[in-house]
């Protein structure tokens, strides 16, 4: 028996979908402004670290993962909050929905092409950023053995040691990491909003209030236990609010990072995995209310 044209080609349709949204999206002046703006803060961070080598390399390392943070989470937002309205104002939508497509592989195929610009960006600026910490390092290794003179081979070696190791640790990477999985997270939940949000502006003002709702969600959760009693209505009310709105402050491990302190493989796995579950929880709610969408 001969499986269906609608699912021999699932993988080709999503493919193709998501080459076309990964093509709209770098044509958007606002992927420019806001990549731009993000390179322009990496690479000034060099001439914002000016002190001991150990507070120069924390110094650049906070301003550089944390531009990081900052425009791939905005840029997520921005760039998944006008993909369904656009589509169903330039009446693209119905185009494409009208061949063998499901609106899953519709809905996947958007947010692969957001994820894809993502990483494309990411990787960009991470780029530029492992450049500006290599130049400062080699600076600084020069500066130490011009210092050091005549000092002892062994003392030499133990302080350009100091100095490799304050600039460059493998935590770097795995903070990188993070930083994407956050990015997809919220591209998910924004593309879930636009699922049924009426426009760009109000997807883009919700997602800007679970932004900070998330970061702020583990604070004030700590204030309401210390404050209320802990029965079972305030824990489901608090696992309601923990399920729909994640705690985006685990994903911040830049300041552990910036310090040195190295990350336990177990953390990671277990935020790396929290950032799956969300990515694709959020993608299947998408999934079902568009599917009941009327178009």
């Amino acid at each position: 028996m001969t499986s269906s044209p609608h699912r021999a080609f699932f993988f080709a349709r999503i493919t193709a979908i998501t080459a076309n949204t990964l093509t709209e999206l770098t044509r958007l002046k606002v992927f420019y402004v806001v990549l731009l703006f993000a390179l322009l803060l990496i690479g000034n961070s060099i001439f914002m670290a000016q002190h001991t080598f150990q507070q120069e390399f924390q110094v650049l390392k906070d301003i550089a993962l944390g531009s990081m943070s900052i425009f791939t989470s905005l840029l997520a937002v921005v760039a998944t909050a006008r993909m369904i309205p656009q589509d169903l104002e330039d009446r693209t939508i119905y185009t494409i929905l009208a061949k063998p497509v499901a609106r899953l592989e519709y809905l996947l195929g958007k947010l692969a092409g957001v994820l894809l610009l993502l990483a494309l960006s990411l990787i960009v600026m991470s780029v530029l950023f492992v450049v500006v910490l290599k130049v400062r390092e080699q600076t600084v290794l020069n500066e130490t053995l011009r210092q050091m003179g005549a000092a002892p081979p062994e003392q030499a070696a133990e302080a350009l040691g100091a100095v490799r190791a304050s600039a460059f640790n493998a935590n770097l990477f795995l903070g990188i990491a993070i930083i994407y999985l956050k990015a997809c997270l919220l591209a998910a939940l924004t593309l879930f909003i636009s699922t049924f949000a009426t426009t760009t502006i109000f997807t883009t003002v919700l997602m800007v209030f679970i932004y900070f709702i998330g970061h702020l969600q583990s604070t004030a959760r700590t204030c309401w236990l210390q404050t209320n009693a802990a029965g079972w209505i305030t824990k489901t009310f608090l696992a309601f609010v923990a399920l729909f709105f994640p705690d985006l402050q685990l994903f911040n491990l830049v300041d552990d990072i910036v310090v040195g302190t190295a990350i336990p493989v177990a953390l990671f796995v277990k935020t790396a995995a929290l950032g799956l579950f969300y990515t694709g929880f959020y993608l299947l709610l998408a999934w079902s209310v568009f599917y009941r969408k009327e178009l």
